[in-house]
């Protein structure tokens, strides 16, 4: 167990540079717009959106590098990308090309949305894959509070003081390169796309206390691989995986989170609050999100993935309310300050412990990557086109009204985890799929016989 932990904590790093990478902009945002004379439009789809972008490429893609190549070789591929656009985009000379960097940038955030959920579900025991899993997102949110501290600690140091904060980045991803060569392949994947029992063998014997849980899971995985009628990902036999991870993903950007990470100096500038307590309160914001996300990842696999969604959507819904509330009646900037900092918390405990487990768990071994891009695509689709908008809705739109549809959305949300949402946990990957395969052959059934009717 140790070594797993080992493994999965190492692989996860890729989740620091993911939440530094997202965080860090939010520095360089105001400065840009002045340094290049962008306008509200050029600035949210080239500046702000050009990452995300690139994020949804890389998570609409990123399932084929994992399959094709492994999930290893991928993990190495994103942290040269993490490398190269922190370098390249600090030093840019102009608007486009740092558009260029930010773009490859997203491409390893969305490659690591897949590869890095996919290769730590597929090592984790069942009893303790929720918390291994959410390494990630807890290594995500540190980095975004590092990325809120630097920059807070670096603003000022020079006229282009910007350039400094997207630059920190290449340190942790040389960091991540390093670790990343030494963890072994995932055994699933050596054993469903390599055929490699023995190499799938000896990777099990150092994750499984016997030699009897390394039979019994082979015989598992072998047995997920008969069962596989199609690798195709959109069949009817995979419809209940897929409209589950459309929905979480489609809520997580729905409850404004991406908004409030990227926009969350300019949000309490316009709260009332002047622009170094903006950024401070920016780095409270990540300090909020680290500590609510440690408490997610700690009780995710002893309550459950669903009531850590449910605690989390009323909390969207009171705090987001508050928040409209606030701007709309012109309230103290700090009940702005301290209600979004109950979003983060709800948000953390929610569904920033539970999305990448979630999606990770839910698909069938044979298209696991498959089913994560899909989920993961819809997720960074929607992070784009907030970020895009955000800049030009900001200069049109009260505050209030956009926290208002936040919250509103806030409320289907509620309704799906009450209704829809099944729980995940303590079971194994196989045993996952064949349940969420009845579900599905009993909707058909049904349907079947109500049309004879």
């Amino acid at each position: 167990m140790n070594k797993v932990f080992f493994w999965s904590i190492t692989v996860a790093v890729a989740g620091f540079l993911f939440g530094f990478d997202v965080a860090v902009i939010s520095g360089a945002d105001q400065p840009i717009q002045l340094l290049w004379q962008t306008t509200p439009l050029f600035h949210g789809l080239f500046i702000m959106s050009s990452a995300l972008w690139g994020t949804v490429i890389g998570a609409l893609a990123g399932n084929w590098p994992c399959d094709k190549w492994g999930r290893k070789p991928t993990l190495i591929a994103i942290g040269c990308l993490f490398l190269v656009s922190a370098i390249g985009s600090a030093l840019a000379p102009d608007p486009y090309t740092f558009s260029f960097f930010r773009l490859i940038g997203g491409l390893g955030v969305g490659a690591s949305s897949i590869a890095v959920p996919a290769y730590i579900s597929e090592i984790a025991p069942a009893k303790y894959r929720g918390r291994l899993v959410a390494l990630y997102q807890f290594q995500l949110v540190f980095g975004i509070l590092v990325a809120f501290l630097s920059n807070y600690m670096l603003s000022g140091i020079s006229a282009e003081d910007w350039r400094w904060m997207l630059a920190v980045e290449s340190l942790p991803a040389l960091v991540f390169l390093l670790l990343v060569s030494k963890v072994p392949e995932s055994p699933r994947w050596l054993l469903l796309y390599r055929n490699s029992e023995v190499q799938a063998r000896q990777v099990l014997s150092n994750m499984l206390p016997s030699i009897e849980d390394v039979n019994k899971t082979i015989s598992e995985i072998k047995s997920s691989r008969r069962q596989a009628k199609d690798s195709s990902l959109f069949t009817q036999a995979n419809v209940m995986p897929l409209t589950l991870a459309f929905l979480i993903a489609f809520f997580n950007q729905a409850s404004g989170i991406n908004f409030i990470i990227y926009f969350a100096p300019r949000v309490f500038e316009i709260a009332g609050l002047d622009t170094s307590t903006a950024l401070l309160s920016s780095a409270g914001i990540g300090l909020t999100n680290l500590i609510f996300t440690m408490l997610g990842v700690y009780l995710i696999d002893r309550v459950g993935r669903r009531p850590l969604m449910l605690i989390g959507s009323i909390g969207y819904i009171v705090s987001l309310a508050v928040v409209a509330y606030a701007f709309f009646a012109q309230l103290s900037g700090l009940v702005v300050v301290f209600f979004i900092f109950t979003f983060i918390a709800s948000h953390a405990v929610g569904q920033g412990a539970v999305i990448w487990v979630f999606i990770a768990e839910i698909f069938p071994n044979h298209i696991r990557a498959k089913g994560s891009s899909w989920g993961c695509g819809i997720h960074w689709i929607g992070a784009a086109v907030i970020t895009l908008c955000m800049p030009l809705v900001l200069s049109q739109v009260s505050p209030h009204h956009i926290f208002g549809f936040f919250c509103f959305m806030m409320i289907f949300q509620l309704l799906f985890v009450i209704f829809v949402m099944p729980e995940t946990k303590g079971k194994s990957l196989e045993a996952l799929s064949e349940k969420l395969d009845g579900v599905e052959e009993l909707a058909i059934k049904q349907g079947n016989t109500n049309a004879d009717r």
